[in-house]
């Protein structure tokens, strides 16, 4: 199968992202979900959406149905013109996934999605288009960092054990797959063993592969994650 995709030629592929923005704000503490908060002028959102713009991906951004129109609003004052379908978000994120697939024009076998966390703004297109041209040569590409602290397992009845840091990576976005592999990983019932798209697609069969992430691209949950994320675009370490 590696084979098989090694031999597709770079330009027979077209490049899709599905941005899940599905977040409500409780765990940020505000009103207003995180996505749609203000980072170094523009909203979190915009950034991640202007990052897959400048790789050359056709967008679709998933959207809880009560969040659509302050969106659209959003855009309309900002002037944002990056084009974007919207699609409406699930219930779940695997939900708001599949509907991002389904939203997609003409997805043929060949192309190639990144699904991309929403306020995860910090991707460098350096790092999509790695993703990009792995998951066009091997059928997937999942960013993952070497985890800085040590890591305990806490086990069933309370007691824990180390587990040696050196093996295990910490998964980022975008987890990006050639359309085939993603669409049919994508047509099953939803399991809670699905924590991403990388288990999704393991579930169907799929080895994913792996490939070196950014300690900068990191996901905005806390207001401690917004000050470090002004903080690294001020230092001139993302944009």
């Amino acid at each position: 199968m590696i084979n098989d995709f090694m031999t597709m030629s770079e330009n027979n592929s077209k490049l899709h992202a599905i941005i899940v923005a599905g977040g409500s704000g409780k765990r940020f503490g505000s009103v207003m979900p995180k996505q749609f908060l203000t980072l170094d002028g523009k909203p979190v959102l915009m950034r991640t959406i202007e990052k897959f713009h400048q790789a050359g991906a056709s967008i679709v951004v998933v959207l809880p149905a009560e969040h659509q129109q302050l969106w659209i609003d959003m855009c309309k004052n900002s002037n944002f013109a990056v084009t974007h379908t919207i699609a409406t978000g699930g219930n779940t994120r695997f939900e708001s996934v599949r509907n991002g697939i389904t939203a997609i024009e003409n997805l043929a076998d060949g192309d190639l999605v990144a699904v991309h966390d929403g306020v995860r703004p910090l991707v460098s297109v350096e790092l999509i288009d790695r993703c990009y041209h792995t998951a066009r040569q091997c059928g997937s590409a999942i960013p993952v960092v070497n985890p800085s602290d040590s890591i305990r397992q806490v086990m069933d009845d309370g007691t824990s054990r180390q587990l040696l840091r050196s093996s295990l990576r910490a998964v980022q976005t975008p987890q990006t797959f050639r359309a085939e592999l993603l669409k049919g990983a994508y047509d099953v019932s939803e399991s809670p063993l699905f924590t991403d798209d990388a288990s999704v697609a393991e579930a169907s069969g799929h080895q994913v592969t792996l490939v070196d992430g950014e300690v900068t691209n990191i996901k905005i949950t806390t207001p401690l994650d917004m000050t470090i994320a002004s903080q690294l675009i001020a230092d001139g370490k993302a944009c």
